[in-house]
């Protein structure tokens, strides 16, 4: 992480040296995003982490857990399908599930079908793409998303 830093600092003192102006307009750019994104963010690590400490340990094992694969893989994939998370958020809820007992592979499933199946956005998509298109991506990613968790199992000896 450190070398991010580092390069991002390097490729500032660059952008400054080739063009201040352009630069500090980037900055005034980058300020205004992440005040406009902040209370998004702020809001949903609050109902995150309610509902983190509202879901009792058991019952995220119980649903999740590795003694209910295929279905914990399955009931993931359809919350993951759903709901409507960044990634910032999500990576950091998967680390907390990990923790708490939730096989990769569903963790794979989740964060796959987050990312790429959209259920509630598809009134949005469907407006632009049309309805044959929105169902046709929504399945395959979906499709796609459990090939994946199911590789991403068998590489981390869940699965066989």
């Amino acid at each position: 992480m450190n070398y991010l830093y580092i390069v991002t600092g390097i490729a500032v003192i660059v952008s400054v040296i080739a063009n201040r102006e352009k630069t500090r307009k980037a900055f005034e750019i980058a300020r205004e995003r992440v005040v406009k994104i902040a209370p998004a963010f702020v809001a949903m690590l609050v109902l995150v982490s309610v509902v983190l400490f509202l879901v009792p340990d058991e019952a995220i094992s119980c649903y999740l857990g590795a003694d209910s694969s295929f279905q914990a893989l399955l009931l993931a994939s359809l919350i993951g399908s759903i709901i409507l998370m960044p990634g910032f958020i999500a990576f950091p809820l998967c680390g907390i599930l990990l923790t708490k007992g939730v096989l990769y592979m569903v963790l794979s499933a989740f964060t796959t079908t987050l990312m790429t199946v959209g259920i509630l956005t598809s009134p949005i998509e469907k407006e632009y793409f049309g309805a044959r298109v929105t169902i046709i991506r929504n399945a395959t990613c979906f499709a796609i998303a459990i090939v994946v968790a199911l590789i991403t199992g068998i590489a981390f000896g869940e699965l066989f």
